[in-house]
Formats: C-alpha cells, sequence, structure tokens
C-alpha cells in the first residue's frame, strides 16, 4: 500500500500545478488589466480566461495521449507544459503573448483532469480508490493556497510583481517532472496495449499476494473491446452522468470566484490589501474542508457528500446574493464566501475527479474524462470571462443568485440520478453503469476478482 500511495501522490501532483496555474492569475488581475489598459470584455476573455480556453483544448484532446502514450508519458509532457508556460508568461511583453503562454498552461491542466484521476483510479484498490483518486483535488486546493500566499508576498516587490507571481510556477513543474519519471505505467492500461508482461510486473509491485491471473482476465474481460466509443447507446447512463456533474460544478461559480476572489471582495467593501488575505482564508478553508472530504469519501460514499456539499451551496449562495442586494457590507461576504468554499470542497471537489474517472468501462476511460473533463472546462472557460462584464451590467447579487438556482438543480440530480460507487471494482461499475435495467440509482455491489 505505501508503494500505492507513494505513486498516487506523485501522480496527484498534477493537480497542485493545476490549482497554482488557475488562481495565480487572480493577483496579477488588476495589475495587468491597468499596464495593458485593456477593457473588461478584452481582458477577461483574452488576458484572464486564455488559460481556460487552453484547458478546454487541452481536455478535449487529452484522452489521445493519455490512451496512445500512456498515463505516465502523458503526466510527464504535462508537467512540461506547465513549465513553458511559467517561464514564458513571465517574460511576456505584451497581452497577446501572455495568453499564448497561458493557453500552454492550460493544455496541461485540461490534460491533467484525464491522466491523473484514470492512472491513480487504475492502481487504487477499490476500499480506498476514492480517497487516492480525491489525492487529485487535495492537490488542487493545496496549489490553489500556495498561489494565494505567493500573491500576497509578491504583491509589493514592484510594477514587475505580476512577472514573479506567474514566473514562480516554473520551480513546483521542474520538480514534478523529476518526480513522475520514478512511477511505474498504470497494469490497465498495460493490458490495453496487450503488454502483458510489463502489466504483471506492475500488479505484483503492487499486491505480491493477489491473484494475477484473475485480476488481468477481469480487466481484461472489461478493457479489450475493440471499435467502440462513448456515444454508444449502451454508454449512455454514464455519459449523462459525467456531463451533469462537470456542468454543475462550473455553474456553482466556483472557478469564477478563484479567478476574481480579490475582485469580488474589493466589490463588497473590502480595501486591497484585506481583499488578498481574505482570498487567503479561502485557500486555507478550501484545504480543510478538501481534507474532510478525502478522509470521509470511502466511509460515506460519494452521493452523502453530493448531498452536504449541494445544502452548503444554496445556503451560502443565497446569503452572498443577499448580502449583495441588502448591502451588508464588512466581513458578511467573505464569511459567506467561505461557507461556499467549504460546501465545494466537501461535495464537488472531492467527487467530480474521483465520480468520472469511475463510471467509464477501462478501453473508453480516457476518452469518457475526455468527455467529462471538456463540459467542465468550457464551462470553466466562458463563466469566468463574462464575470466583469455582468458585474458590471447585472451586478454581483444577480450572478450569485443564478448560481443558487442552479445548486437546487444540482440538488434533484444528486437525488434522482447519481448512483453511489464507492467500494465497488472498476470491472463491476463498468459492468453495471452499462445495463439498461439500473432501478432507483443502485449499482449492484458485487466485487471482481483481486483487489483491483
Amino acid at each position: 500500500m505505501n508503494k500505492i500511495l507513494i505513486w498516487s501522490v506523485t501522480a496527484a501532483l498534477a493537480g497542485f500545478l493545476f490549482g497554482f496555474d488557475t488562481v495565480v492569475i487572480s493577483g496579477a488581475d488588476k495589475q495587468l488589466q491597468l499596464l495593458w489598459h485593456s477593457s473588461d470584455a478584452f481582458h477577461g476573455s483574452v488576458v484572464m480566461a486564455m488559460a481556460l480556453w487552453g484547458t478546454v483544448v487541452g481536455a478535449i484532446f487529452g484522452g489521445i495521449p493519455t490512451n496512445k502514450i500512456g498515463r505516465k508519458k502523458t503526466l510527464f509532457w504535462i508537467g512540461i507544459l506547465y513549465f513553458v508556460s511559467a517561464i514564458g508568461a513571465a517574460f511576456a511583453n505584451d497581452p497577446f503573448v501572455f495568453a499564448a503562454f497561458r493557453f500552454i498552461g492550460g493544455l496541461g491542466v485540461g490534460a491533467s483532469t484525464i491522466a491523473a484521476p484514470a492512472y491513480v483510479s487504475e492502481i487504487a484498490p477499490a476500499d480506498k480508490r476514492g480517497r487516492l483518486v480525491a489525492l487529485y483535488q487535495f492537490n488542487i486546493v493545496l496549489g490553489i493556497l500556495i498561489a494565494f500566499i505567493s500573491n500576497y508576498f509578491l504583491k509589493d516587490i514592484g510594477e514587475n510583481a505580476w512577472r514573479w507571481m506567474v514566473g514562480v510556477q516554473a520551480i513546483p513543474s521542474f520538480i514534478y517532472i523529476l518526480f513522475i519519471l520514478t512511477i511505474p505505467e498504470s497494469p490497465r492500461w498495460l493490458l490495453s496495449k496487450n503488454r502483458d508482461e510489463e502489466a504483471r510486473k506492475v500488479l505484483f509491485k503492487i499486491d505480491p499476494a493477489a491473484n494475477l491471473k484473475d485480476i488481468m482476465d477481469d480487466s481484461r474481460e472489461n478493457g479489450i473491446t475493440k471499435h467502440e466509443n462513448i456515444f454508444m447507446k449502451k454508454y449512455r447512463f454514464p455519459l449523462i452522468l459525467a456531463f451533469l456533474i462537470a456542468f454543475f460544478n462550473q455553474f456553482s461559480g466556483i472557478n469564477a470566484f478563484l479567478y476574481y476572489a480579490p475582485r469580488i471582495f474589493e466589490e463588497a467593501g473590502l480595501g486591497q490589501n484585506t481583499a488578498l488575505l481574505s482570498s487567503i482564508g479561502i485557500g486555507i478553508t478550501n484545504l480543510i474542508f478538501t481534507l474532510i472530504g478525502v478522509a470521509l469519501i470511502d466511509k460515506l460514499g460519494r452521493k452523502l457528500l453530493m448531498y452536504i456539499g449541494s445544502v452548503g451551496y444554496i445556503i451560502s449562495l443565497g446569503l452572498v446574493s443577499a448580502a449583495f442586494y441588502f448591502n451588508w457590507g464588512g466581513l458578511s461576504v467573505p464569511i459567506f464566501l467561505f461557507l461556499f468554499i467549504a460546501s465545494h470542497a466537501i461535495g464537488q471537489g472531492a467527487v467530480i475527479w474521483v465520480f468520472i474517472s469511475e463510471i467509464f468501462p477501462n478501453h473508453i476511460r480516457a476518452s469518457g474524462q475526455a468527455f467529462g473533463s471538456s463540459v467542465h472546462w468550457v464551462l470553466a472557460a466562458i463563466i469566468p470571462s463574462l464575470i466583469p462584464m455582468l458585474f458590471s451590467e447585472i451586478g454581483p447579487e444577480v450572478v450569485f443568485l443564478i448560481f443558487t438556482l442552479m445548486m437546487v438543480l444540482q440538488l434533484l440530480f444528486v437525488i434522482f440520478i447519481m448512483p453511489e460507487t464507492k467500494g465497488i471494482s472498476l470491472e463491476v461499475l463498468s459492468e453495471n453503469l452499462t445495463k439498461k435495467n439500473i432501478k432507483k440509482n443502485e449499482i449492484k455491489e458485487t466485487s471482481a476478482a483481486g483487489i483491483l
């Protein structure tokens, strides 16, 4: 188990770079708009959102290298993309060059949401899969927190502070590249490529006492079907599940908030320094409740965490909308947004990448994750890019009210559609989720041979 944990943590470090890359731009937000005299529309859709459009492309096409060259090699190249992006953005002298290098980093983010969860889910025992895959989300929020802290300490080093903010990411990117060289390839991917002997060696490292033949037979039976794709009729249910969980994730407003946390706090009447400090508080809250979610996901299950998160979303977002509408001022908005972040961290944050990595069969897992990630990132690009304009046109109170209503719909999704997946082998999940006779969102809780 120690080896599996080390390999899982190493792969999940892609999430740290994801979180850092996503949020580090928030500290440079207003500096860049003033430096290049950008309109709200140009600043939001090009300077701020170009990384997210890169993420969309990375998510759409990230399944191709994940399937073709393997999970490990894809993770290695993701590290290269992050490194190049950080260096290039730091030395950019106009908004278009800056946006181009941010786009490159976005490619890494999008691909990492496919390769890292797929890798961890394929090496993890069924009873520990939730918390091990959720390490990816933990690393995301750790990266977010470190980015907020980094931005705070770098904000006063001069007019080029923004260069240091975005460039410092090159350091963890280089370390990650070195670490990823130490992990083995996914045994399930090796089996899908008929590289049985290599797969046998990795499986033996995972558990020398396991019945390797049964594990390999089960995996092959569920993973070598040729000429299939995720849009076939029998995969409609997992496709709907991936779409809806990704759709609701972004219509909570989470990425819009993370990108513009200091700006939102300033809109609520806080000073610039207080807004940046409040952003650090958001990062700490996110980290603490993500840890709670990771600890509980294999005990309480994915569905109960989504119940808790959905109710928390509705309460917190409703209060944020009311605070802006009634001009409550003071610390009311930061406090309500802390509750919002806690609700996200323990619910959607802990569940989304675990859930999407579980619901597709082995041979189309990367393609299924690419679909779910693409839905997630298309919305993550569109929604934050509209925030500066929406705040100006309809006001933050209406924006947060819309997010509140969407979370009511998410609660209905959890109640009536979402199945529980905890503790069930990937092969059994594959068998049951592709059946037409799934009733009352229940999955047959039988166990496949072996530990995987």
